[in-house]
């Protein structure tokens, strides 16, 4: 893994999102991870010693949408589609996002109208 490629050093088209789970050596790999130019300790760089140590890493490949819910337009991107997805939601979802783009439409011609 490579935090942060440039483009031209992409080594794949992969990429680690969402929470994570490590063992207990992962940890004891940051106590003894180097900081960066910029004085962070980076995370890949103590998974990457478990891969030079040998032991095992796993990940799990998904295929799917994934939203980065880290920006607000991230974060209400998978707050709708969450609402539409799930059956139990989906028809009020819906039903409200209909009314809100009756509502809104509404408003523009009012304004533009005026």
């Amino acid at each position: 893994m490579i935090e942060k490629p440039l483009l031209e050093h992409e080594p794949s088209n992969l990429a680690v999102i969402g929470s994570d789970n490590f063992t207990p050596t992962i940890m004891q790999n940051l106590t003894k991870t180097k900081r960066d130019a910029v004085g962070d300790i980076q995370l890949t760089d103590a998974i990457a010693q478990e891969v030079d140590q040998r032991r095992d890493v796993y990940g799990y490949q998904f295929f799917g949408q994934r939203s980065d819910c880290g920006s607000k337009a991230g974060f209400l991107q998978a707050t709708v589609s969450f609402g539409l997805e799930h059956e139990d939601l989906h028809d009020a979802f819906s039903e409200f996002h209909t009314r809100l783009k009756v509502t809104q439409s509404t408003a523009r011609a009012l304004r533009l109208g005026a």
